[in-house]
């Protein structure tokens, strides 16, 4: 994989920040465009700007190929059974949202069991919240090994027959954790639960095969995979979703409207209320094709060669704790002794290098950390050696500064 040649494809990539040239380290809170995206939204808002499924005419049915057509890509890329089965979304918080408002509200009752881990995003917690204060439902969390990964024993020893719904994410946007999607769902299933997966983090990073998974439900967000903000996916198979009703009403998603009854469309479009994300959805199959020209399989090698380089480089810095387990997907999370993350933040953007501090929207995991904020350093497929390098001296930088004003 030539990296350098990449690079070269994002133009962000190509400037200084405060005097030093950038390093990019935070892809998980939101990945660079290539040229590829870039110009293929351009080129629908240039060429073949209109609305979609409606006109006739030519630019319509231009718009309405290639908005189709971006589905069939997201299809195959996660080995779907079917385009029906793909959903476009705003993200994977609307696509989450989705299933909580509509399988949830349907299905759950007073007694049942939502199950979740403790290392969810917000995203995959507060709307399972709300779904259980509206229907009666108990949510319950698979606890935590101390390295932050879940054993199959508690995963089996926390979903009973009362269990609905299991939600979890596949890759932790904290610890990097890689969890068993496969086999929770195996189980999930055996006591008659859906799983429902959030794989913001997965789907930039490694091949996923929804029906080797078996998931019911996966959702992810296009602007973490080289492709627009503001558009995602919701996979759904075909037989839970046709059970489901929409959330969203008005045009696109109607089939027959009376003045006191409608009807809704098949699926995906039923879900689709409204004029869909159609430049959004042409950039994440430009996206698509952009990912799968480099490989997935060499994209996860370059990241795990970086991660232990860099997880090498960090364990040399004294005073630097490091979160989650020596196995993990493409992120790092870290805190300096004596140094709130938002000050190291600070002084390694000074330096050039751009990582996430905070609460990293997981506040129940930051209490089982102990801990209030940590700081993030992501990587992708257009990040280097020497990006870990200047990421290392910026912390030392930061030891040295903090040393100096408080000792």
């Amino acid at each position: 994989m030539d990296v350098n040649a990449i690079r070269s494809q994002f133009p962000i990539l190509d400037q200084e920040v405060n005097e030093k040239p950038l390093v990019y380290l935070d892809s998980s809170a939101t990945s660079q465009k290539p040229l590829a995206v870039i110009e293929a939204i351009n080129a629908y808002y240039r060429s073949d700007n209109s609305n979609v499924h409606r006109g006739v005419h030519t630019l319509g049915n231009r718009a309405t190929e290639e908005y189709e057509g971006a589905r069939e890509k997201v299809r195959a890329f996660l080995h779907a059974s079917s385009v029906e089965e793909i959903i476009f979304t705003r993200g994977t918080t609307t696509s989450i949202n989705t299933v909580a408002a509509s399988y949830g509200r349907a299905n759950l009752k007073v007694g049942d069991e939502v199950v979740l881990t403790l290392m969810e995003h917000h995203s995959n917690i507060i709307p399972w919240q709300q779904v259980a204060k509206e229907t009666g439902a108990t949510l319950k969390y698979i606890p935590l090994q101390a390295d932050g990964t879940v054993a199959l024993e508690d995963v089996q020893a926390t979903i009973t027959a009362n269990t609905k719904i299991v939600a979890m994410t596949h890759v932790s946007n904290v610890l990097g954790t890689i969890n068993p999607i496969k086999e929770v769902t195996k189980i999930a299933h055996e006591h008659g639960a859906v799983m429902v997966v959030d794989g913001a983090q997965a789907v930039p990073h490694m091949r996923v095969d929804v029906q080797e998974l078996d998931c019911d439900f996966y959702a992810f967000s296009g602007h973490k995979m080289c492709g627009p903000t503001g558009i995602g996916v919701l996979y759904g198979k075909k037989e839970l979703l046709e059970q489901m009703e929409p959330v969203e009403f008005g045009g696109e998603m109607i089939d027959f409207v009376g003045l006191y009854e409608s009807t809704w469309k098949d699926l995906p479009w039923k879900f689709e209320g409204g004029t869909p994300i159609i430049a959004g959805a042409i950039g994440l199959g430009a996206a698509i094709d952009f990912l799968e020209s480099i490989g997935l399989d060499k994209i996860a090698k370059h990241e795990e060669m970086l991660v232990k380089y860099a997880m090498d480089q960090l364990q040399t810095i004294d005073g630097i704790t490091i979160y989650g387990p020596e196995k993990r997907a493409g992120l790092i999370t870290f805190n300096l002794d004596d140094v709130h993350p938002h000050d190291t933040a600070t002084i390694l953007d000074a330096e050039g290098v751009a990582v996430r501090a905070g609460h990293h929207c997981a506040q129940p995991l930051m209490k089982w950390l102990d801990e209030t904020a940590t700081a993030r350093a992501s990587f992708y497929l257009y990040n280097t050696k020497e990006d870990v390098d200047r990421l290392v001296a910026g912390l030392q930088r930061a030891k040295e500064f903090f040393g100096d004003v408080f000792y």
